[in-house]
């Protein structure tokens, strides 16, 4: 039964995919949007199995600085890693290191944002063989950064196909991240997997028109899912947009680009309410965003029992695991990760 939800999201995805937008067009910006992007630097992580993931990275780290920060990591959608620093310029996620919203994490006041890369220029996707080299950047970038991260407010979270990445780590490594937001995830793990999430808060954002993940025959039974496993459905929550709009009111070029909501913490420009979205928690009741506690404030409330133990492997996403896959449906996932990738194309 769920597969065959599955294979009908996929299908309703590409009959409809044709009358919109992949990739995020150009949005109005706010003054100093640039200024914060260039914020972000380079770094790379170690090869691990046959990868390496290079990223950016913004560190709130002052001279002579012993304060421990959060240590958020964030996670493209296709076509968003297509070069370096890609999956900085392509979404607003540098909103996330502006002095108002760094403020937002409590009490450290500030945090580190780890926008991690797939190399698609290489045709490497977020997929299952990039599981233990994501791994091994993160552990690499908290060894070099041990003396200002918080080890136990890791927190990871992205967009489409890096939704679908960040529910992977989340269900490999449940001890590393005190809480997941996965953002239009392009994947609908199974019972046995969704299990692994059991003591982790997890906030999904998605759109009912989602042109590319079908909410109603994938994310909302995801959610419905990971809430009946969840010892804490209470500190679960699904943001629902109909139209999805920029901070500003103004329309996105699809309906998939539900992380533009994320990106300004879940407020419009006027620090109201985020035009067509209504939150709920894992219980069903009805959950009222109040300035300026959004997204931000949500993580920064939760914390993990991380020890830092570096983890070799995939964790519990083991072998006879990793084809529950949106794109791995009964043999058929190469056809329809390759039909995806050329509807992904022809809006380039």
């Amino acid at each position: 039964m769920r597969k065959l939800r599955i294979i009908t999201a996929v299908v309703l995805a590409v009959i409809t995919v044709f009358g919109c937008m992949i990739n995020a067009c150009a949005m109005p910006l706010d003054k100093g949007i640039e200024e914060l992007k260039k914020q972000f630097v380079f770094g790379e992580g170690p090869k691990a199995g046959k990868y390496s993931v290079d990223y950016r990275y913004y560190s709130p780290v002052k001279e002579n600085d012993t304060q421990k920060y959060p240590l958020v990591i964030w996670l493209h959608g296709m076509g968003d890693g297509s070069y370096e620093g890609a999956q900085v310029e392509k979404s607003n996620i540098a909103f996330w290191a502006s002095d108002e919203f760094q403020a937002r994490f409590k009490p450290s006041g500030g945090a580190f944002i780890l926008a991690a890369r797939s190399r698609e220029e290489n045709d490497i996707s977020w997929d299952n063989e990039m599981i233990e080299p994501l791994r091994a950047a993160i552990d690499d970038f908290i060894l070099k950064n041990k003396a200002n991260i918080d080890i136990s407010r890791i927190y990871v979270g992205g967009y489409s196909m890096g939704g679908k990445m960040t529910l992977k780590m989340a269900i490999a490594y449940p001890e590393m991240f005190a809480a997941a937001f996965p953002i239009c995830p392009a994947w609908s793990p199974s019972d046995e997997l969704i299990s692994k999430l059991a003591d982790m808060p997890v906030w999904i954002t998605s759109s009912t028109r989602d042109p590319l993940v079908n909410y109603y025959f994938a994310v909302s039974p995801t959610f419905e899912a990971i809430s009946n496993a969840s010892n804490v459905a209470e500190d679960c929550r699904l943001s629902t947009l109909t139209r999805v709009c920029y901070h500003d009111g103004k329309k996105t070029s699809s309906n998939h680009h539900a992380w533009f909501a994320v990106n300004y913490d879940m407020f419009s420009l006027e620090n109201g309410k985020y035009p067509n979205m209504t939150t709920v928690n894992g219980l069903g009741e009805e959950v009222t965003l109040d300035y300026p506690d959004g997204m931000i404030s949500w993580l920064s409330s939760h914390t993990s029992d991380y020890d830092g133990i570096s983890i070799e492997g995939t964790g519990n996403l083991t072998p006879d695991m990793q084809t529950d896959n949106l794109f791995d449906i009964d043999g058929t996932g190469e056809f329809f990760k390759l039909l995806f990738k050329a509807i992904l194309s022809l809006f380039k």
